[in-house]
């Protein structure tokens, strides 16, 4: 297959390079092209418009008006399909704009190919495409690619016209290629404008550009981790993203049903387990490691906070995960006697296997009464989940879990929630439990603002399902809100969006109070995270045609959900902005 040229091209026709990039995107299943345009981008517009008029096919367009709206639409679409998208931003400007959105994507292993024009180089030689207008000259950095270098996993700037096919082929071979993530592709304008010779054109095989996935291990440490765990009398399993693949929480659930082990996430990124599972033991495990005498750490960056958390100086503990030495990570120190580098759903087939092979009378009965204490610590935790949910709260200060419970009576078990409550982060997740793959977001890197795009991303890929995030008044602020809401109404995906309102920055006065309790903040209680009061966040979705729901009383809780969950289903977005406890 030669993945440069398509089947209508005129072989005696010097075609652009902009032509062989988009045939080259749409030749790697790119579907959308997620842009935010500017001046260097004249060519691919010239281009897209002459194929719209020939009837050819094109990725679809979706104009996003805030960069990082693209990025995390993107990342959101990747999340719910496996597939990675492309987006489209204008030189510096617009890559400083995604870089917070890359820094999310990256965290969170998402492949996404992030293209930025390149301002001309060209001033006085009248070359096609050269500068042209101001900001020609003000949009030239000396290094444009270090604004997203930490975050991505390639980089490049296309060098030659006719190389554009098998730069695109390149690219996604590496976003692609596991561990995922993000890659940044450099576009000069005179590149793009410039025609590419038939001659220069060179095929090369589908095949030298596929990407590399992760696979099983060898038998023997598999053996090793199964040998503890039959032996294990207190094992602990610790996770965060392995539900990035729909097929394995079915296999957590089987691999701890199967020794009587607790599964605890820690800053979920996915759903890894039921939440009605008794082995689910919910979102700290440090306690639990403090007395386990076997862990097993699968696919999580950070298992538990050392500063807090004392883990049992003699348990033994495995890794396994998609990433195991975190190459991105500068220091990642937590102690492990085996480690293996794998695919998750195979590394944990295989060790199930290994575990019945090893299984004994003995050993199942006591899996056997461990699955009875789970099964009690499990009743036992739901119990203080629903209590926390019971009473309302005041005027003005609606008891957060009071009002996620009541938001989660009103959701199919197939509707995506997107967390990005931060303080309220475990309040969300207890009372709103998902239990089906692929429906629940937390936040995986330190970018605010990750959860409203990625939404609209989710929203395109799963157009039958709700899809729900939640976010804090300070979360709000950073979602380019405005650019979120226009682009949900534009597009016809309409996403609920929960502010839970306390005033400020909780995460900012805890820090302060963490590190100094009795310090001269506490004491004068000035943390400098107060946010401005009365903002009306109802009247900005109503200003984008969404439905606004301004909460404060919680004997309206009931019926603003219901008026919220009708508007989406009628096709408009909805937020509900909630007055709870002040910081």
């Amino acid at each position: 297959m030669d993945l440069q040229r398509s089947p209508d091209d005129d072989d005696t026709t010097a075609q652009t390079a902009s032509h062989h990039l988009l045939q080259a995107l749409l030749d790697h299943g790119v579907e959308y092209l997620f842009c935010n345009l500017g001046t260097d981008h004249a060519p691919l517009i010239e281009e897209m418009a002459r194929w719209r008029e020939q009837g050819r096919a094109l990725p679809q367009v979706v104009l996003c008006p805030h960069e990082n709206t693209a990025l995390h639409m993107a990342g959101g679409y990747a999340i719910a399909t496996g597939r990675g998208q492309a987006v489209l931003v204008h030189v510096d400007a617009g890559t400083a704009n995604s870089a917070m959105a890359m820094h999310n994507l990256f965290r969170a292993r998402v492949p996404v190919l992030l293209m930025a024009g390149r301002a001309p180089a060209t001033t006085f030689n009248q070359v096609e495409g050269g500068r042209d207008t101001y900001v020609h000259f003000v949009q030239e950095p000396f290094d444009q690619g270090s604004v997203v270098r930490p975050y991505v996993k390639w980089e490049y700037t296309l060098p030659w016209p006719s190389m554009a096919a098998e730069v695109i082929a390149r690219a996604h071979s590496v976003m692609q290629s596991d561990p995922p993530g993000p890659v940044y592709l450099m576009l000069p304008r005179e590149m793009l404008a410039a025609p590419c010779p038939p001659q220069e054109l060179h095929p090369f095989p589908a095949a030298s550009h596929r990407p590399v996935k992760a696979g099983g291990a060898h038998p023997a440490p598999i053996r090793q981790i199964a040998e503890k765990l039959v032996a294990s009398e207190d094992p602990l399993l610790v996770t965060a993203y392995a539900g990035r693949n729909p097929r394995t929480p079915r296999l957590v659930e089987e691999l701890a049903r199967l020794i009587g082990m607790r599964v605890c996430e820690f800053n979920s990124v996915h759903l890894n387990i039921r939440r009605d599972s008794p082995c689910f033991a919910g979102y700290l495990p440090g306690p639990f490691a403090e007395k386990a005498d076997v862990g097993l750490m699968l696919d999580v960056d950070v298992p538990w906070v050392p500063k807090t958390t004392r883990v049992n100086p003699n348990a033994w503990w495995a890794q396994m995960d998609l990433d195991a030495i975190k190459r991105d990570m500068p220091m990642w120190g937590f102690a492990t006697h085996a480690r293996i580098e794998g695919d998750s759903e195979l590394l944990l087939a295989q060790l199930i296997d290994a575990v019945k092979a090893l299984a004994t009378p003995a050993f199942e009965a006591r899996a056997a009464e461990r699955m009875r204490k789970l099964e009690r610590e499990h009743a036992e935790r739901q119990r203080r989940i629903d209590a926390a949910a019971q009473a309302p709260g005041e005027r003005g200060a609606i008891n957060p879990a009071y009002l996620c419970a009541a938001i989660q009576r009103a959701l199919h078990s197939r509707d995506t929630v997107l967390n990005e409550g931060i303080r309220n982060t475990l309040t969300v997740f207890d009372q709103v439990p998902r239990n089906e793959p692929g429906t629940l977001l937390g936040l995986p890197g330190g970018g605010l603002g990750f959860s409203a795009g990625t939404a609209l991303g989710v929203k395109l890929a799963r157009p039958d399902a709700r899809v729900v995030h939640f976010v804090g008044d300070g979360t709000f602020y950073f979602s380019n809100a405005t650019s979120t809401l226009a682009v949900a109404r534009e597009y016809g995906l309409p996403i609920f969006t929960v502010v839970l309102d306390n005033g400020g920055w909780s995460a900012v006065k805890e820090a302060t109070l963490r590190m100094y309790p009795k310090g001269r903040a506490f004491a004068t209680d000035e943390y400098a995270s107060v946010l401005p009061t009365g903002m009306d966040f109802a009247g900005v979705a109503e200003a984008a045609g969404a439905h606004g729901e301004r909460l404060a009383d919680p004997a309206d809780v009931e019926a603003a959900v219901a008026r919220c969950i009708r508007a989406l289903d009628e096709g408009r977005s909805a937020l509900l902005h909630a007055r709870i406890a002040p910081l």
